[in-house]
């Protein structure tokens, strides 16, 4: 299976996730301090991890376009495939999981966006 990096993109930051067979595992959050700088940072990444595939987050709102725009971009810039998968509930289930796992609010709130990430991939990895 392709080597992949899960993306909850946002406005401010950005959620990491990579693959690693065919579970998902979180890696890290990016500030989002404009589109050169965050395509600069993925494309680091996804040399460093012998990236393959992107799998990127929409929902159903603006944001969720906002998403689809980024992974087009991504896509020409990187020349990878991009997958979209529907994160309406990730943001929701990764809150959830975390208090369940007991972890610490502080914890919990620094790595959020990467956890969704990890989500967004694991559902793609799943369909897979």
């Amino acid at each position: 299976m392709a080597k992949a990096l899960g993306i909850d993109f946002g406005e401010s930051k950005v959620g990491i996730a990579v693959s690693s067979g065919v579970l998902a595992a979180p890696l890290k959050i990016i500030k989002n301090s404009g589109l050169k700088k965050l395509i600069f940072d993925i494309k680091n990444i996804v040399e460093e991890e012998g990236i393959e595939a992107l799998v990127v987050g929409v929902s159903e709102n603006k944001s969720g376009q906002s998403a689809r725009d980024f992974g087009d971009k991504l896509a020409k810039e990187l020349n990878l495939p991009v997958y979209f998968v529907d994160e309406t509930l990730t943001t929701k289930d990764v809150q959830r999981l975390v208090i369940e796992a007991g972890m610490k609010r502080k914890k919990r709130k620094s790595m959020e966006d990467a956890f969704a990430a990890t989500l967004i991939l694991q559902s793609y990895l799943d369909s897979q």
